[in-house]
């Protein structure tokens, strides 16, 4: 039997969502949704049919041109056109993944009563949820501040039946999809263009889409890097609790725990060492991995906000009897989260390229790139070069878009947060983090064989035995990338707990 999600006012988070997506849980709209939609509406209809006041966005024109009052008879049109004229979407497509993100966000914010829509247009929006028919939307095109205009707009378009869609696999003409269906297109009324385009959804599905991967490889960067301290024979005694008790940063303390737990029973961690200290990329991985920990738990708490939020405007409030433009759509928030978590993340990776250097310089009885005969094979010399010239590339894509700006709109909108080019560069940045430790995983796999007769952990030998189906031990020179190909899916396609993970 299919599982369904409820839409109500209970709380959305990462393992919800993650359960929602995992488990291709269907939507549904709770008795209480629906009676608030229902309400907001016939709230909004009276007021359009007994008010000649100007109200923005709903008799009005838009940005700019917010006080061109619009006549009666011509407010559908405008919520029509307002969808139409502002699909200007360019660039590559959001994945797929991340759309699904983006209706379910949309519907969320629209289903708590202060948006103004027609029960059947949100509902529509879940129809295309639930037979994942996904607008076709592009990564460009967001100032992230108006709301997400551009990307919304195309996220709309389907509703008119017009733009194209995702369904089985191939893009296809919404209009076609909808005669297939025998479902008529959707006739905006007042306000209800402004409400689809108006909200930060571009920007909080790619964020959550991020924290979601960013926390599966905090996780697996500890594990892959706890491979390589035994690889490189490293001292445990940093990760003593004792170090971490005198400076307890939350990470910090998690990912000390964590590491001794992925070494315990090492028969190479027990072994008497001759090395003092141990290089910072060992040494120091609970005090980064750490930072990094922390950095994702705060940008969580802002994005678990922001998704319990309602970011369109203007906002109406039917117990007050009030409808009030403000500025719910700014990215602020958003922007300068993306910006930290991409920030952090590419520290995992910039530290994770350093123990793989460390790995191949022929140091703690290893052999230079880690292969038989180093001369007449390469090794894992080239690999390394990858992960250098990845880590440079974090390093330009961390750059924060949050302290950019840029006036649109005739002045108008004279403060944007570009929070949408701090998601997409996020995204970026995360799935290099991937490869980065995939070619660590590689380096300290290799490595570990030198190690022999004397093992790792059961946990670690455990994981290793794994990850040799896909990637087996170099013997002499062969090609790597199809390694490194292999150990990037291997890393996408292990399954972490949500009890492990949140």
């Amino acid at each position: 039997m299919q599982e369904i999600h409820y839409i109500s006012a209970d709380i959305l988070d990462l393992p919800t969502i993650k359960d929602i997506m995992d488990s291709s849980k269907k939507l549904e709209f709770s008795e209480e949704a629906i009676l608030n939609i229902k309400k907001a509406r016939e709230y909004l209809a009276s007021k359009v049919e007994n008010n000649d006041t100007p109200i923005y966005g709903i008799n009005t024109g838009f940005g700019s041109l917010c006080d061109v009052k619009i006549s009666s008879e011509n407010l559908s049109r405008l919520q029509v056109n307002l969808v139409m004229s502002h699909a200007c979407g360019t660039g590559e497509f959001v994945p797929i993944p991340i759309i699904k993100l983006m209706l379910l966000l949309k519907i969320q914010s629209l289903s708590y009563g202060y948006s103004g829509v027609q029960l059947e247009t949100v509902q529509r929006l879940i129809d295309f949820y639930n037979n994942d028919i996904l607008p076709v939307i592009y990564t460009q095109g967001s100032l992230g501040a108006s709301g997400d205009l551009a990307p919304l707009a195309h996220l709309a378009l389907p509703l008119l039946g017009k733009g194209e869609v995702y369904i089985e696999g191939a893009i296809v003409s919404s209009e076609e999809v909808l005669k297939k269906r025998k479902w008529t297109p959707i006739t905006l009324q007042a306000k209800e263009g402004l409400a689809l385009l108006n909200g930060t959804q571009f920007m909080s599905a790619y964020g959550i889409y991020c924290l979601l991967k960013s926390s599966k490889l905090s996780y697996l960067a500890d594990l892959i890097g706890a491979v390589s301290v035994d690889a490189f024979n490293c001292n445990l005694s940093p990760f003593n609790a004792l170090v971490h008790l005198v400076r307890p940063h939350r990470g910090q303390v998690k990912t000390a725990e964590q590491m001794l737990l992925f070494l315990e029973e090492s028969e190479i961690g027990a072994s008497e060492k001759n090395n003092v200290q141990d290089p910072y990329s060992f040494r120091c991985i609970p005090q980064v991995h750490g930072a990094t920990k922390d950095t994702i738990s705060f940008v969580r708490k802002t994005f678990k906000t922001e998704i319990n939020s309602v970011t369109d405007n203007p906002n109406i409030f039917v117990n007050e009897d009030m409808i009030i433009s403000g500025g719910n759509f700014h990215g602020q928030p958003l922007a300068l989260g993306l910006d930290y978590l991409g920030i952090a993340m590419a520290e995992l990776g910039s530290i994770s390229e350093r123990r793989t250097y460390q790995l191949i310089s022929g140091l703690r009885g290893l052999p230079a790139f880690l292969v038989n005969n180093p001369g007449l094979n390469s090794g894992f010399m080239i690999p390394q070069y990858t992960a250098a010239s990845i880590v440079s590339q974090n390093k330009q894509l961390a750059s924060p878009a949050s302290v950019d700006s840029i006036v649109s709109s005739n002045g108008q909108e004279d403060h944007v947060s570009m929070g949408a080019n701090a998601a997409t560069k996020c995204l970026r940045i995360i799935n290099n983090i991937e490869t980065i430790l995939a070619i660590e995983l590689m380096n300290a796999s290799q490595a570990l064989e030198f190690r022999t007769p004397k093992k790792s952990s059961p946990f670690i030998e455990s994981f290793i035995a794994s990850f040799r189906d896909v990637s087996p031990f170099v013997l002499e020179d062969r090609l790597l990338a199809n390694d490194i190909h292999s150990a990037i899916e291997y890393i996408r396609s292990l399954s972490i707990d949500n009890d492990i993970l949140f």
